[in-house]
Parts: structure tokens; sequence; C-alpha cells
């Protein structure tokens, strides 16, 4: 099994990277391989709603996202790690799935389905500084689009509130323990 994380912080070395750390060390433990993407560190334009994707299901936007089209392609488990920031994913990852109006256009327009019948799944993994109710209701509804647009079912989320200081996750052991938990679980096959 292949798993793409794909880390939307803009932050190095923050709470939901430190999270996606721990969860992947399940996953490499039994022998499967992790990629990362840290999508602050690339040139990504947002989507600009040209339809050139209409007919091919390529986005016609040439920078940074035409790897990362083929790692989500390749990748049997995906790993969307965001911070919330107003209620909704990074700007990061929204341009990110913003840009996947091309697979969406692949399987809803060109009806391609892709890889439908060998089970990927995507995964969210949130943090938030508060603990207000709904802080994740966003992030989680917008992961599942994303998802779906890609042609990958959605698996469930990992979400963390109250940490908002840099690494202050490490600082809560059960919640590290969740993580490496929530990792045991996609590679059993249980969510």
């Amino acid at each position: 099994m292949k798993m793409l994380v794909v880390l939307g912080s803009p932050r190095k070395g923050g709470n939901g990277e430190a999270l996606a750390r721990k969860v992947t060390i399940a996953v490499e433990e039994r022998g499967n391989t992790v990629e990362y993407i840290r999508l602050n560190d690339l040139n990504l334009r947002p989507c600009q709603g040209c339809g050139g994707c209409d007919k091919t299901g390529i986005c016609v936007v040439k920078d940074d996202m035409t790897p990362i089209f083929q790692a989500v392609d390749e990748a049997d488990r995906i790993l969307l790690v965001s911070p919330v920031y107003f209620y909704g994913l990074s700007a990061q990852c929204k341009i990110f799935g913003d840009r996947f109006q091309a697979r969406w256009a692949r399987r809803y327009l060109l009806k391609e389905r892709f890889r439908e019948t060998d089970g990927r799944k995507g995964y969210l993994l949130s943090t938030a500084a508060t603990k207000g109710p709904k802080i994740f209701d966003c992030s989680i509804l917008t992961a599942r689009y994303i998802y779906d647009a890609m042609d990958v079912e959605y698996g469930g989320e990992l979400l963390v509130k109250g940490v908002d200081k840099r690494k202050a996750v490490l600082e809560v052991p059960d919640e590290m323990a969740r993580a490496e938990q929530f990792g045991r679980d996609i590679v059993e096959g249980r969510i």
C-alpha cells in the first residue's frame, strides 16, 4: 500500500504534521510506503474556472500541481492534513482541492472512473486552536467533496481541538496515541 500525506499547513513541524508522522509510523511499520507533499513549498495557482479540463479531465494550468495529480492517482491511501483557519481548510488545501476540478471533469463529465474497484480511501487529519462544537464541520464537508472529485472513498477523520502553539499536541500524549491508532486502523482496514 502506498500512502500520500498532503501537508496543508504553512507551518513546518506544526501540530498536524506531528500527528501525521505518528499516523504514518503504523503505516510504515507494516511495510507500506509513505510519500509527503508539503503544499506551502510549492508554486500552486488556484483553479481558473476556465473549463479547460472539461473535455480531457486534465488541468490546463501548468505549475507544481502537475506531478501531484500523478501522485494522487498512484496512491492507495491519501491523508489530507490541515489546520482549521476561519472554520475551514487552510488556503493551501483549498487550492489543492479546487484544482481537482480536472478529476471531477474526468469522473462526472467524461464518465471515466479511475481505479474505482480497488478500495482507494482518503482521510482528513485536522487540528484547531479552539474547541467549538462545529469547528471541523466545514473542513470535513470540503474534504469529502475533494475525495469525491478524486474518485476516492472517504474513510474518516482524525480531529484534534485545543492545540494552537507549534507542537502543542506533543504535550497531549492521548492525542498522539490516538493518531498512531488511526494509522493502525487505516492499515488494518477498520476505517
